[in-house]
């Protein structure tokens, strides 16, 4: 898409009277699934209602020696709370803080559906997992696909680098001299990577401008540093350039990407709004397929461990 198409595409959003431009088919259909799956949840097929309740909501974080990142974790799940009323939702940390994800499965009873609370594929998501639910065999457990890529996470990164100074509606001099830097932990990974760069993909094409995924912990399948992207993009002509923090919590890796910023840089992704119906959009997804959880794949040598902040 070019500038001038996304200039007209943005143009022709519909908007409320005051300027408010309405939600997207996306975030409608998303808010729609999510309402009408609360309430199919009470409801048999013939009609009655059901005594049975939803399986829980466990959401796997990754941990963080940063306390802020136990904080914000915390918001989200009250977030999600707010927006499904009755659902019980649950926490487990692979690593780092408490509860860990093999207590919290440990004391959990029925069924559940973990949705990992992490940005593409990887490790965590192949591995991790897949052994905590092994370790659990009276829990019935599904496991949901990753937060990303999907479009309500470019709403969250839209959404914060607006809070950072990104304008709403970019003049053509910031079309041509603009870019974004979208700075991830880093994987040895190949679909992480992938995952990663789609993400990028979606974001440029939502603010017509470049976006070039970077890392925190640079690999193989994920080389280009932060200050790298930089210089690449400037290289380019694009010396307005911010970072896009896709992370979702504060943490080093965050910080350390933070600290590169060349213009402005965006917070992690946080508690918005826009996540926790993402979370609850991943939970409806796999409880619908029906599919078990994954068995845990042979123990694989540490380097193609995701790489996260701590």
């Amino acid at each position: 898409m070019t500038a001038s198409n996304t200039l007209r595409y943005e143009s022709s959003v519909p908007q409320l009277p005051n300027g408010t431009p309405l939600e997207s088919t996306a975030q409608l259909m998303d808010r729609i699934t999510s309402q009408l799956g609360s309430q199919l949840n009470l409801v048999s097929l013939d009609g009655r209602r059901r005594t049975e309740t939803a399986p829980a909501l466990i959401v796997v974080a990754h941990g963080s020696r940063d306390p802020r990142a136990l904080a914000t974790v915390s918001a989200l799940l009250e977030r999600v709370r707010e927006l499904r009323p009755g659902l019980t939702v649950r926490l487990g940390h692979i690593e780092l803080n408490e509860p860990l994800l093999t207590d919290t499965l440990a004391a959990a009873t029925g069924s559940a559906v973990l949705v990992p609370l992490l940005l593409s594929r990887g490790y965590h998501v192949k591995q991790d997992i897949p052994e905590a639910i092994a370790a659990a065999p009276h829990l019935d457990a599904r496991v949901a696909a990753p937060l990303g890529p999907h479009p309500l996470l470019v709403d969250a990164l839209h959404a914060r680098l607006v809070e950072a100074g990104w304008p709403t509606r970019p003049s053509e001099a910031m079309r041509r001299t603009g870019g974004v830097v979208l700075a991830a932990a880093g994987s040895r990974d190949p679909d992480s990577a992938a995952d990663t760069r789609r993400t990028a993909d979606l974001l440029a094409r939502r603010i017509g401008v470049p976006v070039v995924p970077a890392y925190a912990s640079p690999t193989a399948n994920s080389p280009l540093t932060v200050p790298a992207a930089v210089r690449s993009l400037a290289a380019r002509g694009r010396h307005r350039t911010a970072v896009a923090s896709y992370f979702t919590a504060p943490g080093r890796f965050a910080a350390q990407c933070a600290e590169a910023a060349p213009w402005i840089t965006a917070a992690p992704l946080g508690d918005q709004q826009a996540m926790a119906r993402l979370v609850l959009h991943r939970y409806e997804q796999a409880r619908t397929t029906g599919a078990a959880a994954p068995a845990a794949p042979p123990a694989t040598r540490p380097p193609s461990r995701q790489l996260t902040s701590a």
